[in-house]
């Protein structure tokens, strides 16, 4: 599958990958420290019913960074001009991770576009908390980080892994994501390396973590701010699948989701899986997707 572009409105320049397929359309929503590359498994795997779009969010990947994104919602603006530029108007969303969340915004801002929602590994409804770093290496829960810039400047995750990036620490990035990502099974070692080259194109990791601190479409206060109660608009089928010792995104945060979403929501733990079941179960993801979206 080849990289192509398009030019949004709002003049950033988003890169995806297309493969072609049936009437059915699946538009693929990356997370944090992806990109469209690590879409690559699933979408040869997909019944080829479906024609697939994996889109590279801005910052990540081959899109454009001209603008800061200043919280989930820009992501979202994103994927709406990205899909009316490519003449979308009816497809099914999956999003995992941040791009649950990116997903989740879109979907409550523009009802009737999306048909069915696969949330995979995602950040809650009401978002996914920052905190301090304590002096010993470990979160400080008492301290919810709550600027941009006290966000930049955490020596616990923001600093740690823009490290990384800066000094193109490949063992760096591949620890991180052994620890707690492919904790039990990695990718065979030429995917990983182009899955490395792929992280390492990110250039708005504080951007995202901020994003993700501030997220709240629920009608609960998330300990940061009062939500702004848009889950109640999500009103399509919504699929929820977390692997079952994903050290990435708590049960918690899942059943926030499942509780903001009420009858709309299925939930299915994924077995043995983390939070890439891609890697870890290729074939049980695939089944659960295929079988909702049916």
């Amino acid at each position: 599958m080849t990289m192509q572009k398009i030019l949004l409105d709002n003049g950033e320049t988003i890169s995806y990958r297309e493969r072609y397929g049936g009437e059915q359309v699946i538009v693929l929503v990356h997370g944090n420290m992806t990109s469209s590359k690590h879409w690559d498994i699933l979408m040869d795997e997909l019944d080829p019913q479906y024609k697939l779009y994996a889109l590279d969010l801005r910052g990540f990947g081959e899109s454009s960074y001209h603008t800061r994104v200043q919280g989930i919602a820009d992501f979202a603006h994103d994927l709406k001009g990205f899909v009316d530029a490519l003449g979308l108007d009816s497809f099914h969303l999956v999003g995992w991770s941040t791009g649950g969340a990116i997903c989740l915004q879109f979907v409550a801002e523009y009802p009737g576009m999306c048909e069915k929602l696969v949330l995979l590994a995602s950040a809650s409804t009401r978002g996914y908390p920052f905190y301090g770093t304590n002096a010993d290496g470990t979160p400080d829960l008492e301290k919810r980080l709550k600027t941009i810039e006290e966000v930049e400047n955490d020596a616990g995750k923001t600093l740690a892994v823009q490290g990384l990036y800066d000094t193109q620490n490949r063992d760096g990035l591949k620890g991180l994501w052994n620890a707690l990502i492919y904790t039990h099974k990695q990718p065979e070692e030429t995917k990983y390396e182009l899955y490395v080259n792929d992280m390492l194109t990110q250039r708005n990791l504080a951007d995202v973590y901020h994003s993700l601190n501030q997220f709240n479409i629920s009608g609960s206060h998330n300990g940061l701010a009062m939500g702004s109660n848009q889950a109640k608009d999500i009103s399509i089928p919504v699929l929820i699948l977390r692997g079952d010792r994903d050290y990435v995104v708590s049960e918690q945060m899942t059943q926030e989701i499942v509780e903001d979403l009420g009858a709309n929501a299925t939930y299915i733990p994924l077995i043995n899986s983390g939070h890439s079941p891609l890697i870890d179960d290729l074939p049980q993801l695939t089944q659960r997707i295929e079988e909702f979206l049916e």
